[in-house]
């Protein structure tokens, strides 16, 4: 057989392991990448599910072999805050946490660079009877088998297909930053550094936890320290003026952290001295620059049009609490690669939508659940939600956990 050819729109997590899985069963798989620039995951740490590993370990990559070891920083105790700053509960909870960047890094490294191509933004998709033909923004039109639409929350694949389905905000956002473990007092390092650390002040969640350093420095003094402080937001009034830069530009879904107005984190630095316990105040004072991300779920009724296919958060997008992002990327990629060594494209895509559809309503659903006492409204179902899901013993239980998907 003449070797078949791939495209993938979006250059990330998903577009990658995707890339990466069909480039080793022999297709010519070329990946373009809206952004111009080398992409960054600012603020961002990733708790690296056992499967995640297990999965990415069986090919070969750097920092997956050995259950992840050199991969980030292995943690197994988690606790709960008192506002005085008292530990209140416990729990033990094996678990490799690392920084996006590390396993962004790993995955570019392990495709071609040839074949990743920057600066190219999906115009449209227009398919045929032989193939499908891509058209980019920048007049370039490739043909090829197959197109995987892994363009994440805004993308213009799923756009074109799915126009209906769009982000819903969940009601609150979250404040995130990386602090450098040599910047925090010798007390808070001492008392929270080596452990997932949790407060909840009334209807809110701060998380923090150690990741590696720059250029995936494990050595102690040289790592750092992954918070998110998950704070409800009303979308008409507080998301709105979150989202409004200087000069009165509002901004959709996301707002670049250079742009978050001073008023706005000066407003998360008060809130800190109000309700946090004084660790976790000691590490508020050192964020210079935070990102703030608006919480959204996204769910896709389809994953497969002919021969085009949605993967990753173009087709599933799920709150943070669940940690199963870049593990349901996996296992997105794997599925339509497994699927695509029937031959039949149209076939497999079909066989991929029907293993995945229904893991990625899973995952929306439990992140969900465990959310909702987040949110600045609720209806009757996201209070009984609330009532179960956000005490504190199902806090240290349930966030960043997996297991119900493969029970």
């Amino acid at each position: 057989m003449p070797q078949r050819r791939a495209l993938i729109v979006g250059g990330s997590m998903s577009g990658l392991l995707a890339a990466i899985m069909l480039e080793r069963r022999g297709w010519r798989v070329d990946v373009f990448e809206r952004a111009e620039t080398e992409l960054a995951g600012r603020g961002a740490g990733i708790v690296a599910q056992p499967e995640l590993i297990a999965r990415l370990g069986a090919l070969g990559l750097e920092g997956f072999r050995e259950g992840g070891r050199d991969l980030g920083v292995a943690v197994s105790a988690r606790r709960i805050l008192a506002e005085d700053g008292r530990v209140i509960l416990t729990a033990t909870r094996p678990q490799v946490l690392t920084a996006w960047e590390r396993v962004y890094r790993t995955l570019r490294d392990a495709f071609p660079a040839a074949h990743y191509h920057r600066g190219h933004g999906l115009h449209a998709v227009e398919q045929h009877r032989d193939g499908v033909t891509a058209h980019f923004a920048t007049g370039a039109t490739v043909e090829a088998d197959v197109l995987i639409g892994a363009d994440g929350l805004r993308s213009t694949v799923r756009r074109q297909y799915l126009p209906e389905v769009v982000p819903i905000y969940a009601g609150y956002v979250a404040w995130r930053a990386l602090l450098p473990e040599a910047a925090l007092p010798a007390a808070v390092h001492r008392e929270v550094f080596e452990a997932m650390t949790f407060c909840l002040p009334p209807g809110e969640q701060f998380l923090g936890y150690p990741v590696a350093g720059p250029d995936n420095d494990l050595r102690p003094g040289h790592r750092r320290y992954n918070i998110i402080w998950y704070r409800p937001a009303e979308e008409t009034t507080e998301l709105a003026r979150l989202l409004t830069a200087d000069r009165g530009v509002l901004h959709s879904i996301s707002i670049p952290p250079p742009l978050v107005r001073g008023e706005a984190i000066a407003g998360m630095r008060d809130a800190a001295e109000r309700l946090l316990p004084p660790q976790l105040r000691a590490m508020v004072r050192l964020i210079e620059e935070p990102v703030l991300q608006p919480i959204y779920d996204l769910s896709s009724p389809r994953l497969a049009f002919g021969r085009v296919a949605i993967i990753g958060d173009a087709a599933f997008v799920a709150r943070p609490h669940v940690a199963a992002g870049v593990s349901k990327a996996a296992d997105d990629a794997a599925a339509l690669a497994d699927a695509l060594d029937s031959g039949c494209v149209e076939q497999a895509l079909s066989a991929y939508e029907a293993a995945r559809l229904p893991d990625g309503h899973r995952i929306v659903e439990r992140a969900r659940h465990l959310g909702a006492y987040l949110q600045a409204t609720q209806n009757r179902q996201e209070r009984e939600s609330s009532a179960r899901h956000g005490i504190p013993e199902a806090v240290l239980a349930e966030t960043a956990v997996i297991d119900f998907l493969y029970t």
